[in-house]
Parts: structure tokens; sequence; C-alpha cells
């Protein structure tokens, strides 16, 4: 248990809280690269308590700036794109992705007023199919090699999702190995070729072994944690018959993102965004070593779930969750379908909109969540005694480059270590790789 005290430090992320100081000083997903790709090339972006606009000039590059018009306040996310930037249609005011105020063409000629107007501006990026920006003082770090990050656009595909609870909250659960033999329990487990897009529905690697068996069947991993280069590794082994165990190699990327293993060919990135305390989006890289992504069924897929533009789910609270008690009884543990998304929706948004984490008795299966956020808060208070080298995944160009990976695999051995498996598992997938041999990983 913690105070309440503690409890805001790590959980509000307003621009004056310890953990929103933090958190600005890393690259943040604020969008899809699809949700900028239409007629109209602007949208509005609430991020860390914040709201932003979003836009794509006429010469293809991005612009990040304040969301309200420095004139009289207007919402710039209605602006025209037109004359190299954004035209707030209230008086005409133009302003360039630098936050340039170009043009006040409703006041005299010969007016100097636009040359004394600044509008707050963003650096901003876009990477496998989603736009990031940085709102921290200085220099953004430069981005890690990741294998989502370096893989050819063939091969990766990017979604999103709402939830409606505290960005910590629904992290927490993506570290948190023990909890997939329950709240992910299928009583029935899926045929191989229809699984892809789906977790936890195909073969575990090295095996004929559904991993939805694996999970049902063994319910209680050992666990290990430790810090990595990334920022945290976390190793779920089960104790098969034969001799055999499964293991499970999963990843914190700090400050706020996951590396999950789909399938044995294609693994998950994913960060949880603040959109402000009380909501967040799940953003996710899916990447596939071998084959090129089915970006049309993988988006179909989803788009079952989640409605646009704002990617809610279909299934909410309002509606329970699509809650069927027959379900609960004879197909899976929960009653709220197959869609593995659901399941953790549920479960972290009924925690409450910030979890009271007064109230909490931490066991051992939650050494991931512990080792986080003692992680976690040592960041916090170097941020805020101003030792930004001290940060973890802060890095130059230069040191960026050696940071690659992170392995994530999900496979079957029976004359390998834990640790040897991970180093035997993901060579074997870098050798049939058409993108990733030459990839180092950690």
């Amino acid at each position: 248990m913690m105070s309440q005290e503690q409890n805001d430090f790590i959980t509000r992320v307003g621009p004056t809280e310890p953990a929103g100081k933090l958190l600005r000083q890393y690259w943040q997903p604020i969008a899809l690269s699809d949700e900028i790709a239409g007629v109209h090339q602007v949208k509005a972006v609430r991020v860390l308590g914040q709201d932003f606009v979003l836009f794509k000039q006429e010469d293809g590059r991005l612009g990040l700036l304040d969301k309200h018009c420095p004139h009289r306040g207007a919402d710039l996310s209605y602006g025209r794109i037109e004359d190299g930037g954004i035209r707030c249609p209230f008086h005409g005011w133009l302003f360039d992705a630098k936050g340039n105020c170009l043009e006040t063409p409703a006041e005299p000629e010969g007016s100097q007023l636009c040359t004394r107007i600044q509008q707050g501006a963003y650096p901003v990026v876009e990477k496998s199919g989603i736009v990031f920006g940085y709102f921290g003082e200085g220099d953004a770090p430069a981005f890690p090699h990741l294998d989502c990050f370096v893989a050819p656009d063939t091969h990766v595909f990017a979604f999103k999702g709402l939830i409606e609870c505290n960005w910590l909250q629904a992290l927490e659960v993506g570290i948190d190995p023990a909890h997939a033999s329950y709240l992910h329990r299928f009583f029935e487990d899926e045929a191989d070729e229809t699984s892809y897009g789906k977790q936890f529905r195909s073969t575990s690697a090295d095996s004929d072994l559904p991993v939805t068996k694996v999970l049902r069947e063994y319910d209680r991993p050992d666990l290990h944690v430790e810090e990595s280069e990334v920022g945290m590794r976390l190793t779920a082994v089960r104790e098969l018959s034969n001799n055999q165990r499964h293991v499970r190699i999963t990843n914190m990327v700090f400050p706020q993102a996951i590396v999950i293993p789909m399938s044995s060919t294609m693994t998950i990135s994913q960060w949880h965004v603040p959109v402000d305390d009380h909501n967040c989006y799940w953003y996710a890289i899916f990447t596939s070593f071998t084959d090129p992504v089915d970006k049309e069924q993988m988006r179909a897929q989803r788009l079952e779930l989640y409605e646009l533009p704002d990617y809610i789910s279909r299934r909410n609270r309002s509606n329970n969750y699509g809650f069927d008690p027959v379900e609960q009884q004879k197909s899976t543990y929960l009653g709220m379908g197959h869609d593995i998304n659901v399941h953790d929706q549920w479960a972290v948004e009924s925690l409450g909109s910030i979890q009271d984490r007064t109230k909490e008795h931490l066991g051992t299966t939650d050494k991931g969540i512990i080792l986080y956020r003692r992680i976690l808060i040592r960041a916090i208070k170097a941020c805020l005694d101003g030792q930004m080298d001290a940060l973890p995944m802060r890095h130059d160009s230069h040191a960026a480059q050696s940071i690659t990976g992170p392995i994530a695999i999900d496979g079957v051995t029976a004359s390998h270590t834990p640790e040897g498996y991970l180093v035997h598992a993901d060579q074997e997938r870098r050798r049939s790789s058409s993108w990733a041999a030459s990839v180092g990983n950690n």
C-alpha cells in the first residue's frame, strides 16, 4: 500500500505534476498517421492534460502547436491548411509549423503585429504509422533503434484504443504476467490458421501447443523480473511435462511502453499515453519479422471493436463490456468475448479512473509492478532534481543506435535455460527475417 500523496506523485500528468514533468522528457504518441491522411489534415490532440493541434502542411511536413489561437483563443483544429501553414478561420491569422505568426490580414496594411506573436510549437515526427510529439524543454532524445522503428513500413501496422482510466494502471496490466492465465483464459483452443492478428490464439513457438492451453493448464508461472537496458525484462516460466518448459519474455520500455510477443513471428510494442489524469490511449505497433503485415485484415479486425473517430471500444462500461454469464461458464473465464483488449480494459477501468493504491495488497506475482514503481519514482525524483542525464532511455543519436530489440518471445524448450532460449529463439527469428537479420538485440 502507499499513501495518497505517493499515489498522486506517480499518476498525475499535468505540466506542474512530478510524473507529468517526467513524461514530458520523452516522445509521446499523439495520433495515428491515418488520422491526418484525409481531406482535412488537421487534428485536435489532447495529451498530458493539455490541448494541441496537429497538422500536415501542403509540403507534407508536420506541425504541432498549442490548440488555441493566441489572438482570441479560437480552436485551430478547424483551421485552413494554406500558404505554408495553418490559418485560423476567425480572423485569418496564419502560423507555420514553428509557431511563427506569418500574417494577421485584418490588421492595417504595414502592421508589424505578427512579428510579435509566437504560438507554442513542439517537435513532431512520424514513425511506423504513429505520430510522436515532444513536450519537454531542451532537445528531445533520439529514438532508439527498436525493431518497431527500424522495420520497413510493409512489416508494421499501427492502431490505438481509448481507455477511460489513468495511464499507470493501464500500463501495469502489461507488466503483470500472471494475470494472463486467468483474465485471458479460454476454455477452447483455436486453430493456428485462424489466429492471425489475435493475441494468445496461436501456438507457442517451437511446439504444437496452443498458447491458450499453456496458460489454462499451467496457471502458476515462476516469475523473474530485472532491470534492463530499455527498462525492465519480465520472464514467466511454466514447467510442462516431458521436461519441457514454456518461456514467455516481455519487456517494459521506459517510461510507459511494453514489448510483448504476438506470435512466433510478430511482436507488439504498446504505449499507454495519458490524455489527462483520467483517460489514456494505448498505441500499438505490430511488427512482423517474416511476411509483410496484412494491414487490411488487421485494421478490419480492430474496427469490429473500435469506433471512429475517437477509437472508443464498442464494449465498454455503458454496456457492461458485453458481459455474458453463459459465455463465462462455457467459453471464457471473464465472459466478455474473445478480444484481449476488452479483457484488459474491463480490468483497469474497474479500478476507478485513478486506482486507489492506498487499499491494494501486492503479492509475489506483482514483482514487475513493484520494480517498475521503484524505477518510476527514482526517475521522477531525478527529473525534479534536474538530473536529466540520469533518466533511463534518454539518449543522443549515437547512443540510441545501440538500443535495439528488445526480445519478446513465447515458446517451448527442453534444452535451454530461459536466458539461453531467449538468445536461441531470437537468433532463429532474425535469421529467417528479410530485414532484422543484422539488427542487434538486448
